[in-house]
Parts: structure tokens; C-alpha cells; sequence
């Protein structure tokens, strides 16, 4: 019989809603269902986000001498790091904040070293927040990649209709066109293969985006990127029996992708994925880091500040996380 797996939730970025989908999420007795759910983050924080969403809740201090298999539905296991003030401010910049959304993925990337926890979800942090605390990173998808030693990797986003997987992600458009080449195009083509059969999808079928409108036009728009960075990746990837056809027209490919043409699309750059999952609804999509030792899901969404505070956030993208840690992590 299958033991339940340990899902380590990040608290982020305590100045934003955070700490809120953590505790609106965890009031679903489903995730108790199929999980140990233990949230690593200030205790602190999450009674002050229990308050204001009125959750009649008890949050268990534990330390790295707890089992983590030991979680009941109504009393919501943290790690407390004990990091932060009590009096943080809601929606605004922090270089405490930032440090401490830092250590807490920290610590649950050494936990899932250890084995003490089977996959990582994350709640939002704040980029520039996290900067001010010191961590010169991107974003989270950096971090558990440098913390791992992991070379290839990428961002996948899922959602129920679409699955994105990104060549370039947190940079400029410019640098994004600069950094496409032909080796990390095929490397993306290959983790998208790999992820989808990996969860049990026969052949999948891998659309990849151009770079310009319409792919280029046969060269009538760019300067040859597609020829140069996109189709020898391609032509490589189905000699070795990839299912995979491109580069096409962006505005299309995504259209297709969600009718079912297409398994996953593969992106250039961030808003070329991120635009139409988005569109879909920022509830139902999920954001996956694939190429890690490491299960890790995140919501698709920041840290909205502008509502932080309010127990208004809405908390579907995190339970969709939650499921998904879930489904991916290994089998016990």
C-alpha cells in the first residue's frame, strides 16, 4: 500500500497573499486525503493570515526532529523558521521578507535532500524583495536549480487546456532572441519528451513556437533565427524520434495546442508561454520546474500586494499546485 506523500509548501513572500492561500488551501480536507502537507515558513505569519480570514485552525509549531508523516486535517504543520517580525507589513517591499522567502525554500530543498519530504510547493515571492534580502536570483526556478546543481531545466506551465514549456525565461527580449541556440532549444524539446512520458503520455506531441510572426515567413521577417536556432534543434530531436513539428506561428500553435492538436508548446520566450496560459485563467495554471532531482510546483501567480492582507485572494491556483506535487511525486 502507498504511503501519502510529504508535500513541503514555501510560505514566499510573507508581505503578500502567501501565508493566506496557504491557510485557505489547507482548510481543504481533500489535500489531507492524499498528503502530509507541511508548511515551512513563521509560524507566525500564518496565525496572523488564519485571523484574518476567520479559519478556525490550529498552526503546530515543529522543528527538523518532527515526523513529518504525523498531520491531522484542522491543525496545519509548520517548520517555523521564526524569521520575521509579528508587525509585517502587508503589500510592501521588504529586504526581511525577501531573505526569509530565500531560507525557506532553502531548507526545503536540504528536507527533500534528506528525503524527508517528497516534493516542493511554492507560494509567490517577491523578486525585488528578494534581491533587497541579499539573493541575486531571478526567481525560484534559479534558485532550486543552482541549489541542485542542475544544468538543464525549465519552466513548464500547465494548466487543464495547455502546457507551455520555456526556452528563455526571466530575461529581456533581447537578451531571450540572443540566448536561443540550437543546443538549449533541443535540450527543452527533449525535458518536454521526457516530463509527458514520463506521466504516462505515449509519444507526445511537441508543437514549437517561432521566434518572429509567422515563423519567420520562409525569411521575410527576421534575420533567419528560426533556420539558424529552431530547426536544426527540431530536425535533431526527430531523428531520435521525438514527436515534434515546428517552428510554427505562435498565434495559431496555442490555438491548436488547446484544442488538443499539440501536448505541449514549446516557447521562446516568457510572455510568448505565460500570455495565452494566463488567458485561461490565472486559477488554473500551475507553473512546474522540470529537469530538477527535485518534484517542485508553484502557483502562477505573484504576490499581489495590492490585496495582501485583505483575505480576499483566491486560492485555486495553489490547491491546482498542491494536486499536481501530488500526482508527481514519487511513488512510496
Amino acid at each position: 500500500m502507498n504511503k501519502k506523500p510529504v508535500i513541503g509548501i514555501t510560505m514566499g513572500d510573507a508581505a503578500g497573499v502567501g501565508p493566506e492561500i496557504i491557510i485557505k488551501s489547507l482548510q481543504s480536507e481533500h489535500v489531507y486525503e492524499q498528503s502530509h502537507p507541511v508548511v515551512i515558513g513563521d509560524a507566525k505569519m500564518l496565525e496572523r493570515a488564519a485571523k484574518i480570514i476567520n479559519a478556525d485552525i490550529v498552526i503546530k509549531k515543529i522543528d527538523e526532529h518532527a515526523n513529518l508523516n504525523d498531520t491531522t486535517f484542522g491543525e496545519i504543520v509548520c517548520f517555523d523558521l521564526d524569521l520575521l517580525p509579528a508587525d509585517l507589513a502587508f503589500g510592501e517591499v521588504s529586504a526581511k521578507a525577501g531573505d526569509a522567502a530565500f531560507q525557506y525554500l532553502k531548507t526545503a530543498i536540504e528536507l527533500a535532500n534528506e528525503g524527508k519530504i517528497d516534493a516542493i510547493c511554492t507560494a509567490p515571492l517577491n523578486k525585488e524583495a528578494l534581491h533587497k534580502g541579499g539573493h541575486r536570483y531571478p526567481g525560484h526556478t534559479e534558485i532550486l536549480a543552482e541549489l541542485t546543481g542542475t544544468k538543464e531545466f525549465s519552466m513548464m506551465l500547465s494548466s487543464p487546456k495547455l502546457k507551455v514549456i520555456h526556452v528563455t525565461t526571466h530575461v529581456g527580449l533581447i537578451d531571450a532572441i540572443n540566448m536561443i541556440e540550437p543546443e538549449r532549444v533541443y535540450n527543452v524539446i527533449r525535458l518536454a519528451h521526457e516530463t509527458l512520458s514520463k506521466s504516462g503520455i505515449k509519444q507526445p506531441k511537441i508543437g514549437v513556437c517561432g521566434i518572429n510572426p509567422h515563423a519567420g515567413e520562409n525569411g521575410l521577417f527576421g534575420y533567419g533565427e528560426e533556420e539558424e536556432k529552431i530547426i536544426p534543434a527540431i530536425e535533431r530531436a526527430q531523428k531520435e524520434g521525438v514527436n515534434v513539428e515546428g517552428p510554427l506561428p505562435a498565434d495559431t500553435l496555442f490555438f491548436r495546442a488547446q484544442r488538443g492538436d499539440f501536448d505541449i508548446v514549446v516557447a521562446m520566450y516568457h510572455d510568448q508561454g505565460h500570455g495565452p496560459i494566463k488567458v485561461l485563467g490565472l486559477e488554473a495554471g500551475v507553473n512546474i520546474t522540470v529537469g530538477l532531482p527535485i518534484i517542485r510546483t508553484s502557483v502562477d501567480h505573484g504576490t499581489a500586494f495590492d490585496i495582501a492582507g485583505k483575505g480576499i485572494v483566491d486560492e485555486r491556483s495553489m490547491l491546482e499546485a498542491l494536486r499536481q506535487a501530488i500526482e508527481l511525486a514519487p511513488e512510496k
